[in-house]
């Protein structure tokens, strides 16, 4: 294990990943991550961050980041669909990523990314927060240790009112952020962390009209079939008035148990459990909010998977969720897609 830091370079400034990954990450003393270089679109805030955050260089040109001999890791934060140009480049000048959620939004750029990491054997993270939740990290360990025997079914739903969001993050209505990948993603990743490779997929999708700006679909159900035989559903809805229900909540279903687990950025959660063995009682285990500096609350969630890639870099241990993961689940937002347009079930590309 090397005592020597390790030198990033971050792709995109915007206010809650920027604020996460800048201000708590040196708050840990057993993380050795420093910040060496940033890059932005916008000057005025590129020149704002580094001043504030003492980083030695920026740009507003992403090659000038991923092809410096000063950066060992590349953070992608940049939106959606410009994650592919940077992550390809990064690994093609030796850099490790660790790349927001969604990884990208072609399959041709998954396609892409996963052979680069075969070829390279670089680390790739894709920053699923979810994943590292304390509720999701509580019910994969449930799930994991058999206490809710072999699964039958899982669902997530991701339920978000983004008109407030859009005030603070622009490019997401001005570039129009596909909300399939944006948002459903992030249920689709929680599916396949319990259920493994989804073979076929039916998904239904309608406007809002929320946001008159906002030019395609922004809700979405989605129903999937796994290689197992697991059946799994999705609900993605981005363009409604939030309901009085958690922001996140899945369902896992097994032979010996069922588990509702639920969470809310900046509010308290839980994780229900009941098991067949005793249906008269249903086990809660509560979870405290988790409050930092990040807009969207997700500070905590950063730190523990950057202190997990440490460990990959340190270890030689492959990330999880890696760029396999997010290859997969990009190509399941892919199938809905065509599913959407053409109203049929549609196979999931699960050959990388």
């Amino acid at each position: 294990m090397s005592n020597a830091p390790i030198r990033l370079g971050i792709i995109g400034m915007g206010p809650a990943n920027m604020a996460s990954t800048m201000t708590m990450l040196n708050e840990e003393p057993d993380l050795r991550y420093t910040i060496t270089a940033a890059c932005a679109r916008r000057p005025d805030l590129l020149e704002q961050a580094a001043q504030k955050f003492n980083i030695p260089f920026h740009s507003t040109d992403y090659r000038h980041i991923t092809r410096r001999d000063d950066v060992d890791v590349v953070c992608v934060y940049s939106p959606d669909a410009l994650h592919a140009e940077s992550c390809i480049d990064a690994l093609r000048n030796g850099k490790h990523v660790v790349c927001t959620k969604p990884m990208v939004t072609e399959l041709e750029d998954a396609k892409t990314l996963v052979q680069l990491v075969r070829d390279t054997g670089l680390k790739f993270l894709v920053g699923q927060t979810m994943r590292f939740d304390r509720q999701f990290l509580d019910a994969k360990h449930r799930f994991d240790s058999g206490q809710l025997g072999s699964l039958i079914a899982v669902e997530s739903f991701y339920l978000h009112d983004m008109r407030p969001v859009y005030d603070f993050t622009p490019w997401r209505l001005h570039m129009a952020q596909d909300f399939m990948f944006g948002g459903c993603v992030h249920s689709i990743d929680i599916i396949r962390a319990f259920g493994g490779d989804i073979k076929r997929v039916h998904a239904v999708a309608n406007k809002g009209g929320l946001t008159p700006g906002y030019p395609i679909q922004d809700n979405f159900f989605i129903n999937a079939e796994f290689t197992s035989g697991v059946i799994g559903r999705v609900s993605g809805l981005y363009g409604i008035v939030h309901p009085p229900l958690p922001m996140m909540q899945y369902g896992v279903y097994g032979t010996e148990g069922s588990l509702q687990g639920e969470y809310t950025d900046n509010e308290p959660g839980e994780i229900r459990v009941i098991l067949d063995s005793n249906t008269e009682e249903v086990h809660t285990t509560p979870f405290d909010a988790e409050t930092d500096l990040s807009a969207y609350g997700h500070g905590a969630t950063v730190i523990r998977y950057m202190r997990h890639f440490q460990d990959c870099l340190d270890n030689d241990k492959e990330p999880s969720p890696g760029v396999l993961d997010g290859a997969k689940s990009v190509a399941a937002g892919v199938a809905a897609w065509e599913s959407i347009k053409t109203g049929n079930a549609v196979d999931v590309f699960n050959d990388f």
